[in-house]
């Protein structure tokens, strides 16, 4: 197992790293004040209108990601990215005076949420793909786990912060404070300089750039599997926000401050989850749906429980398994994409991610209004395991894998057969399994022709 903080080692991630947790702090604190602003400042609990406000400020990555991909692809992503946090700095800013003003009504805030999706659809892309410039390649899967450890600290310390500050002096401070934050940032990149970052190939000028980063997803099954998993628990599943102020502020009658202390306790679960995954190395693809059963389960579980407390244990499993899951993704998508394309397939992956939100927001806020906050959780358990259950259904049917029951174990094992018009590698004895030669030219680590990772098979593919 490599070292969790591996990439740290490297100066210029070291230094990128420190300005993105400071800035994701901020960011955090918007999000907490900003939601808690629409849920009991300008509507009367409304959980359908903080669903329409997510849906507006996450919706634009869907509709401007090609665009945002190939431009992540074409340009300097440093100049890039001073130029997003800067617009994004001046539109918090713009909503915490108007908030301050007295003059602030739900339709403000929803066309800013839109705004600031807008310039987050081109910061997104930009930024997953930047790292990739500050580590080399054998770093990238541990540099894009600690990025999420990073997003997850933020969310730990960020909500707790904001809820305090909301209760204390307002949300228009609170967006404000996350003003400041954009300039640790922006002092980051300005930091590190542009000579010492990695040349990585550029796409060429010219028509069809877009269409030919849509063509690549196309023809490798193992990431167009791996976003159907994250599109279903992304759209109906991550809308994390919704579920806790519901349960919080609906269900348990709470006010901001437990909302932003229950936000914080499940990023402890992400932090965690996180933080494994940054010393696991090379994502695979059974983690990724596997977290993603686990995640389904959990949230079930968070449905159940019966009061503040029990609630807030649970989703400390919640935000493990859903980041180990998402992290695993990022890093699967990220580090087998041929680098040119890595922009315009990141702002898929977070079109997909993201962009799900203006479905599964307001129907997930729709089902906590009708029905009650529990419900909205329990489709959020059914995404789970709904994504899990296509992607090992996938997983054995890319990899030629047979599923049966062990009477000596006690449970079920796998094992690879051959393709139609294979040779078996023995004949099969009474009583024993055993397996047959995997498709000429397989390896057993790594991608295979269809695209997909090899599992290992126990015990050498036999049941003994």
């Amino acid at each position: 197992m490599r070292s969790t903080f591996q990439s740290l080692g490297v100066l210029n991630y070291r230094i990128w790293f420190i300005g993105a947790l400071v800035s994701n702090i901020g960011t955090w604190m918007q999000r907490t004040a900003q939601d808690w602003l629409v849920f009991d400042h300008l509507t009367a609990q409304d959980a359908s209108a903080m669903g329409v406000t997510m849906a507006l400020q996450l919706g634009p990555q869907l509709f401007l990601a090609p665009v945002a991909g190939l431009v992540a692809d074409r340009f300097n992503r440093r100049t890039l990215l001073v130029l997003t946090q800067s617009a994004m700095a001046v539109l918090s800013a713009a909503l915490g005076v108007l908030v301050l003003s007295g003059a602030a009504q739900l339709w403000h805030v929803y066309v800013f949420a839109l705004l600031l999706g807008v310039v987050s659809a081109v910061d997104a892309p930009v930024r997953q793909t930047f790292v990739s410039e500050l580590v080399r390649d054998d770093y990238l899967p541990n540099a894009v786990a600690l990025n999420s450890a990073s997003f997850n600290v933020a969310r730990m310390i960020g909500p707790a912060v904001a809820g305090v500050l909301t209760v204390a002096i307002g949300p228009g401070w609170v967006f404000l404070v996350n003003t400041v934050t954009f300039v640790a940032l922006l002092l980051s990149l300005a930091k590190i300089p542009a000579a010492s970052l990695r040349q990585l190939p550029r796409a060429a000028a010219g028509k069809g750039r877009i269409r030919e980063g849509i063509r690549y997803v196309r023809y490798r099954p193992d990431i167009v599997v791996v976003l159907v998993a994250v599109f279903i628990v992304g759209t109906l599943g991550l809308n994390f926000v919704l579920f806790i102020a519901a349960m919080v502020g609906t269900e348990f009658g709470l006010d901001a401050g437990a909302f932003g202390l229950m936000n914080s306790i499940m990023a402890i679960g992400s932090v965690a989850g996180a933080l494994l995954s940054a010393g696991r190395g090379k994502p695979r693809m059974r983690m990724i749906f596997g977290a993603a059963g686990a995640f389904g389960l959990t949230s079930g579980l968070a449905a159940l429980a019966p009061n503040y407390f029990w609630f807030g244990v649970a989703l400390v499993p919640v935000g493990l398994f859903a980041i180990t899951m998402m992290t695993s993704a990022n890093g699967y998508v990220q580090t087998t994409t041929d680098p040119v394309m890595r922009g315009r397939v990141m702002a898929l992956y977070m079109a997909i991610f993201m962009g799900g939100t203006p479905i599964g927001a307001p129907l997930v806020g729709w089902v906590a209004n009708v029905a009650g906050p529990r419900w909205s959780m329990s489709v959020a358990a059914a995404a789970g395991v709904a994504a899990a259950l296509i992607g090992m259904a996938w997983i054995v049917r890319a990899k030629h894998l047979r599923i049966g029951f062990n009477r000596r174990a006690r449970g079920l094992r796998y094992f690879r057969v051959a393709p139609a018009g294979a040779t078996t590698a023995g004949a099969a004895t009474a009583g024993a399994t055993t397996a047959v030669a995997a498709p000429e030219g397989a390896t057993t680590d790594g991608p295979t022709a269809d695209g997909a990772d090899r599992v290992e098979n126990p015990d050498n593919a036999v049941d003994r």
